[in-house]
């Protein structure tokens, strides 16, 4: 059971793109990603990055992940998919892939995601991620994705979102 996501963003596709590709404007609205980086590579091999977030004060998990293609059809739809794993034993999740695609709507872009991975933990894993872990990752991607569409069609930044919903909660 993979999780998907969608939101509508009244926006240029070159701006969406540019927000979700780049590490350090990614890492600014994914709220399950408090760090991301590119590691070296190659001219033309393989984008490869670090990925890590911090569960706790003093804990933080981290991962690596890599591009496994980028594709732009004659339409302007585009698509890059990945490849993703952690070996930290605290991760919840051991590996996995998924994709972002974007597809012109109008005035804005459909920006969508699908993923799926492979819980670690046995049995009791598999349990706590039907459970608790897959709608938490769910639920954040979907807060990530609202917070990318406020940052593209009204200018309210990333961290900004993130204040105002502290401030309205309280």
């Amino acid at each position: 059971m993979g999780i998907y996501v969608e939101a509508r963003i009244r926006g240029p596709l070159d701006t969406v793109w540019e927000r979700t590709q780049d590490p350090g404007r990614h890492q600014r609205w994914d709220l399950r990603f408090t760090e991301i980086a590119p590691l070296p590579h190659a001219p033309g091999a393989p984008r490869h990055f670090r990925y890590a977030t911090r569960v706790l004060p003093l804990l933080t998990v981290s991962g690596t992940g890599v591009s496994a293609g980028e594709r732009e059809r004659p339409d302007g739809t585009r698509t890059s998919a990945l490849r993703f794993a952690s070996p930290h034993p605290l991760s919840p999740l051991a590996e996995g892939s998924g994709y972002w695609r974007y597809v012109p709507d109008g005035d804005g872009v459909r920006f969508l995601t699908g993923y799926d991975y492979r819980p670690r933990w046995g049995r009791p894993g598999a349990l706590a991620d039907r459970l608790l872990f897959r709608p938490l990752m769910g639920w954040a991607t979907a807060w990530s994705f609202d917070r990318l569409r406020l940052w593209v069609e009204r200018g309210i930044t990333p961290e900004r979102a993130r204040r105002n919903w502290a401030a309205e909660l309280l």
